[in-house]
């Protein structure tokens, strides 16, 4: 069976016919004349058929050639339409957007912006995949993953862009706190039963920085030790302990006076909010524009404090 080795040789003979000469074509697609002719006739070969017949004065159609020409005119149109297409998905947001994010980062403030994205771009749609587990945006086809790690970032093949910053402080309930004495230092709190993110070592360790950069260490034994943020913060409000948790994810309990930021000196290294993707190059509007919603979402939270 013959095979055509290079496809745009179909858009260049289209052309040839519907300018009805090499010199006019040749014109307009910016080549040689002579080139062009080597083309035509490359193809013709490969094809073992002739397409066109040729006169000193005119060019026509050979029967074959007239129906290879409503083929090639389709597969132009085809072509264009393809290109209309990534067009318009340049043009402005719109399309698919998949990703993935931590259960905890979305409470903290995360699915609200995601939400006001897509009411504000109609034509996106996104695919959120809520997990906790490492998703790989290379193989699962993601456009991007949401991770939050301490500094710094493990070297990567992927590209990342960093969206803000989270930081975790501790917090109870009212009825916690009346319980205790107001506390002034890490000391007068290590009596408080606790909550924790799980472990798998079973070892429970805070690490909070003061204003000063000195680090204190409390290792403890918690009530109840989850992977769910959302878990710990119904324990928390519950009044079953004092928990570390996202300064974002609590800052509204905090401000109903629903929590109690206690020791306001205290708080972890800030962690650094970031997305992974496979590459910058060809980005579409819809996903760079939802990266930057998220930068601007966690700028605007971080104003708050």
């Amino acid at each position: 069976m013959n095979r055509i080795s290079d496809l745009n040789d179909l858009r260049l003979f289209a052309e040839v016919v519907e300018h009805g000469s090499f010199t006019a074509a040749a014109r307009v697609l910016g080549v040689q004349t002579s080139k062009l002719s080597r083309r035509i006739r490359a193809l013709e070969e490969e094809l073992a058929v002739r397409l066109l017949n040729r006169t000193s004065r005119s060019l026509s159609l050979t029967e074959t050639g007239r129906r290879f020409h409503q083929h090639c005119l389709a597969l132009v149109a085809a072509a264009k339409a393809a290109k209309d297409i990534v067009d318009w998905t340049q043009s402005r947001p719109q399309g698919t957007v998949r990703i993935s994010c931590p259960v905890g980062l979305l409470e903290s403030g995360i699915s609200t912006i995601i939400a006001r994205y897509v009411r504000d771009n109609p034509d996106v749609q996104v695919l959120l995949d809520a997990t906790n587990r490492r998703a790989d945006v290379v193989e699962e086809g993601l456009d991007f993953a949401i991770r939050v790690r301490l500094p710094p970032l493990e070297n990567t093949d992927l590209a990342v862009r960093q969206l803000g910053l989270s930081i975790q402080i501790l917090v109870a309930s009212p009825e916690m706190a009346a319980r205790h004495p107001a506390p002034t230092s890490i000391e007068s709190v290590k009596e408080w039963p606790t909550l924790a993110m799980a472990s798998a070592s079973e070892r429970f360790v805070w690490n909070l920085v003061d204003v000063e950069g000195r680090v204190t260490s409390w290792a403890h034994r918690p009530r109840l030790a989850t992977d769910d943020l959302a878990s710990l913060r119904v324990a928390a409000l519950s009044g079953v302990g004092v928990a570390m948790l996202p300064r974002e994810l609590v800052e509204a309990d905090i401000q109903a006076g629903r929590l109690q930021h206690l020791l306001p000196g205290l708080a972890t290294t800030p962690a650094l909010v970031h997305a992974i993707f496979p590459t910058r190059r060809g980005m579409v509007p819809a996903v760079r524009h939802l990266l930057d919603a998220l930068v601007t979402g966690f700028e605007d939270m971080n104003r708050k404090w």
